[in-house]
This record gives structure tokens, sequence and C-alpha cells, in this order.
């Protein structure tokens, strides 16, 4: 896949799955894999071994990957889950929201 229309930092939406509906920020993205972590959603248990003597084995809440396909950003503006479009402004390319227009 390569590229994604998800960035780190960015506002989310997500679309599908146990966590349709939750708001978060990306924490991370991996493009080659076309998945993004959204912070809040799609919560998964890690079992983790004591690996020293006096340390503890415990169940650890964490984030797990999602694919990019199920998220979708939030204009600032709107305050909606929407698509973007690419629009040149001084020569550089900007995100813009396509339904009001809003630079992201």
């Amino acid at each position: 896949m390569d590229k994604l229309h998800i960035k780190k930092d960015d506002t989310v939406v997500v679309l599908s799955g146990n966590s349709k509906g939750t708001r978060g920020k990306v924490i991370a993205t991996s493009p080659e894999e076309g998945k993004v972590i959204v912070e809040g959603a799609n919560v998964v248990s890690k079992h983790t071994k004591a690996r020293r003597q006096g340390e503890k084995s415990q169940i650890v809440k964490t984030e797990g990957a999602m694919y990019a396909c199920k998220v979708q950003l939030v204009c600032p503006k709107c305050d909606k889950g929407v698509r973007t479009k690419v629009k040149f402004v001084d020569g550089k390319k900007v995100r813009v929201c396509a339904k009001c227009g809003a630079e992201i």
C-alpha cells in the first residue's frame, strides 16, 4: 500500500468494528502494512511474563493496529469524519476537507 491518507497526530473517527464511532489521535502509522494505531480504539489485552525475580506477570491493555481504511479524518470546521482533497498553496500540497474546503 505504501501511502496513507492519515498521518501521525491526526484526529480520526473509527468507521467500523468494536470501536465504531470512537474518536482519537493517531499514535503511529505503518504505510507498508496500511495500518494505524489510534488512541483509545481497538484496545487489546497483552499478557506479559515476569522476566526477573520479584517482578510480576500481568495483563496490560494497549491499543492494537487497525487498517487505515477503517478510519476517517475529522475536519476541524465540520467536526465530522470527512474525505480529503489535495490543494496546492504556494507550491505546497495541503490536505483540504472535501465538504467545506477547510485546510487540515
